[in-house]
Order: C-alpha cells, then structure tokens, then sequence
C-alpha cells in the first residue's frame, strides 16, 4: 500500500508532453501536422514528435499501436538534482520506477526518470530537455503553442487525487461534483483533469491557442477541411476556459482552447461546480456534449504499462 509522504517528491513546473498509442498512426501523423497546426520534430515508420509554436522541445508523440491509449506523461521539474532526489522518494514510497535518474535515450534528450501511477500510467519527470526557439505568439498563424491540459478517465476518482496532489504536489484547483477533479501545477487552472469512469482510459489532450481569436482561426480551419467539432465552440465553468473538441483519425480527441483562468496561489479557494448546461458552457453555444462526443471521451479501456509490456 502506498504510503501519503510528508511532502511531494518533486516540484513540478509544467505540463511538458503527452505520449499517446494510436490505432491509425499514418493518417493521425498527418492530421496533427497538415490539418491540426503542429510541426514535425522527428518521425520514423511507427512513431512521431511535434512541436507547437512554444519553447518545448515537442509537446505530443504518437505511437503506432493496436489499441488507442496513453504511453506517457512528461512533467517539467527545475534541476538534474530535483530528478535524483524525487528517485530516492519514489523507491522509498514503494512507487514503481522503470528508469532510475539519469540521461534519456529519447527525441530531445534530457534528464530525468520514469515512474507508474496507481492505474499503470507511465510518468516522466525531466529537466534539461533540449529547447527550441519559441515562435511568435501574435502572428496571424493559428498554431498550438503547448499542451494545456490531459483529462483522464479513472475508476478511483480519489485514490488519483490523493496521489498526484501527495505524491507529486499538485493542487486541486476545483471539482465539478464528485465526476472530475481539476489539478493544477503553475498558474493554469489545470494540467491535469481526472473524471471519474467505468475504465481507465484518456479522455482528450487540450491544445492552447494564444487568443480567443487564434482558437476561432484553428476551428475555421478544421471545417475548411470538413472537420466539425464533436462539441464546441463554447467556454467552460471550471477554468472558464474556452472549447472546441474534435477527433482525430484514430478516434483520440484533441481540443482547441485558450484563456485557461490563471491561479492567485494565496488567494485561490477550490469550489464545487454543479453539473449543469450553463456552467459545463457559459457562452451557451455548445450546450450539454452530445452522446457521439461522450462515447469518444470514454475512449478504449486502456490496461496500463506495465500489462502492455508484459504482453
């Protein structure tokens, strides 16, 4: 059983990267790039890395898989330092580490090490990955500029507070209900979303826009190319974010949103949200998701890392 320390293992920065399994990684290659707004890094015959117009190295890699899921998280830490102490923490807490503090054989580089969640959710902490050239936020161009957000399905809605908030140090910025919980890291809202669900499973992976007025152009875009959005434009409750949800080729959902609400850590009091129309869309232009959008938020049940090696 784990145990809750006295304090987090780590101090995380910031959402740095999602990893996702793909059913169709061709076509979800393409969309990501061509018709979604990203630039490849690296791509060979079964794997991709894409950047957005901010300063990480890439924020999303696609995985040729036989089952739609997750393959890892990436969160920001400050210091090679800060990687070899949260080691020690994790080994002490009985968390399950696959690859101890030091340098990582991947695209970008870094220093960091790899750990399993509760659910077998693969987690990285790095530091020194390489950077890029951040890209001019104000241009015309309606680029992501990084992962704003994952949300994943989870059987034990508190069980996965418990652990990224003790564990990892994240805050709990709000709930909606006792259905989704909205952790946060830095400033944003939330990094992290967990809803609580049948299976384990990602439910979407949200792109920030830089304005409102960049989410519009990526939205347009999309319908230029006959993609409409599974449920959106609209501006959510928590967060008070905005919206446009979509599916990629491979049946993942992928989301435009900007002006997530930026978090006063001394000021800052968690609430609890009604599950209503008007609160889960403010604008009152998407309304409630329709059953399309839910099934493809539910996504695939997804067994976790360490079954999918063992296979």
């Amino acid at each position: 059983m784990l145990v809750r320390p006295e304090e987090p293992v780590a101090r995380l920065r910031a959402l740095r990267a999602v990893s996702l399994r793909t059913e169709n990684f061709a076509d979800s290659a393409d969309f990501y790039h061509e018709i979604w707004g990203l630039t490849p890094v690296e791509k060979d015959r079964d794997a991709a890395w894409l950047r957005g117009s901010g300063p990480e190295h890439h924020i999303i890699e696609l995985q040729q898989a036989e089952r739609n899921g997750l393959g890892k998280i990436s969160f920001a830490v400050g210091t090679p330092a800060e990687v070899d102490e949260a080691g020690r923490r994790l080994v002490k807490l009985g968390v399950p580490v696959l690859a101890e503090p030091g340098r990582l054989d991947q695209i970008g580089g870094g220093y960091g090490l790899r750990f399993v969640d509760p659910e077998g959710r693969l987690v990285e902490l790095s530091c020194n990955v390489e950077a890029v050239v951040a890209q001019d936020p104000n241009g015309l161009s309606a680029v992501p500029r990084k992962v704003a957000h994952v949300v994943l399905n989870t059987t034990d809605i508190d069980a996965a507070c418990d652990f990224y908030t003790g564990v990892l140090g994240m805050r709990i910025s709000d709930w909606s209900e006792h259905q989704m919980a909205f952790l946060r890291c830095n400033s944003d809202h939330h990094v992290i979303a967990f809803n609580q669900a049948e299976w384990t499973s990602v439910n979407h992976v949200a792109y920030e826009m830089p304005t409102v007025d960049h989410f519009m152009r990526g939205i347009g875009r999309l319908r230029h190319n006959g993609i409409t959005p599974l449920w959106g434009p609209g501006r959510h409750g928590p967060g008070s974010n905005t919206f446009s949800y979509f599916a990629d080729p491979a049946g993942l959902v992928c989301e435009y949103t900007s002006e997530v609400e930026q978090i006063d850590e001394d000021a800052w009091l968690c609430r609890v949200w009604r599950r209503t129309p008007e609160l889960s869309d403010q604008w009152g232009t998407a309304g409630p998701p329709s059953k399309d959008a839910r099934a493809h938020m539910a996504g695939k049940p997804d067994p976790g890392y360490l079954e999918l090696v063992r296979a």
